[in-house]
């Protein structure tokens, strides 16, 4: 067994969440290069320069790359033989959202209701997923999410027999209707299988996972270049003023599901992708 203070998760999830605002990912800085290099419309390089110029003063001046800061998604993988101390965990992983939001002169973008808006003042509550794995170590994941590309997201209970086509035929109704709307170029995170609420998760989840990777099952992981493909083809372009980059990645996550279901989720992503990861 193995003992984790509250003090240290605190610490970790504040670093965390500032790297994730002040850091554009590897994965997706070369993406954005690659999109330069193959984008045909005038307009659409121009965008592209102008992101990748914005993602190098937010990592020189160590500042937030877009003024949505986000809503904070941690996936938190708690190994079976590790000991919290100090206090609850949940707390602990808030504190240092509060702590990281305020100290790094971040917006607060959280009411403490849906319909009585009052801002919580800090960024807080996190949304957290816990999954306990075999170990004595502790993963975090911080996603902070903004929220103009989360409300183009959606998802759909398919019927068995629309199978693999109507995925395909979900996903890029989704992109095409979401336009200029979440700052294209985007990520995309699809979710296949579960039910309606795993479905959601799945597509967070495979925003984790840097598009640099494909899916290790190669039915999946040819679904997500053909889906990128075709996204590319619908013109929306750079902040969605046309053009062929209009997605940088597509990251495809599944789960067994029930014999008459098909629930497919899709998480759509500004060109930032915010995450970073830790092992305490």
């Amino acid at each position: 067994m193995r003992n984790v203070s509250c003090d240290t998760i605190t610490a970790t999830v504040a670093d965390l969440v500032q790297k994730a605002n002040y850091f554009l990912n590897e994965d997706i800085s070369c993406a954005l290069k690659n999109s330069l290099l193959k984008e045909r419309s005038t307009t659409g390089r121009d965008v592209l320069r102008n992101i990748i110029e914005n993602a190098d003063i937010a990592r020189e001046k160590q500042v937030a790359i877009c003024q949505d800061t986000g809503m904070v998604i941690v996936l938190a993988k708690i190994g079976q033989e590790v000991h919290i101390e100090g206090g609850n965990i949940t707390d602990a992983i808030n504190a240092g959202v509060s702590k990281g939001y305020r100290e790094g002169y971040m917006r607060f973008s959280v009411v403490k209701d849906p319909l009585r808006r009052e801002n919580t003042g800090d960024n807080t509550p996190a949304i957290i997923y816990y999954d306990i794995v075999p170990g004595e170590d502790i993963e975090l994941t911080v996603l902070p999410k903004g929220f103009g590309s989360e409300n183009m997201g959606g998802v759909k209970m398919l019927k068995p027999s629309m199978g693999e086509d109507g995925v395909k035929d979900f996903v890029i109704e989704t992109v095409k209707n979401a336009g200029p709307n979440p700052c294209p170029p985007i990520v995309v995170g699809v979710g296949i299988g579960g039910s309606m609420d795993k479905a959601a998760l799945l597509s967070k989840v495979a925003l984790a996972r840097g598009i640099d990777t494909s899916n290790p099952d190669k039915y999946y992981a040819d679904m997500e270049n053909e889906l990128l493909e075709k996204i590319n083809m619908l013109g929306i372009g750079p902040a969605g003023l046309g053009g062929v980059s209009t997605a940088l990645g597509v990251n495809i996550e599944s789960y067994p599901t029930h014999i008459a279901g098909l629930p497919v989720a899709v998480t759509i992503s500004c060109h930032v992708t915010r995450h970073a990861k830790a092992k305490i």
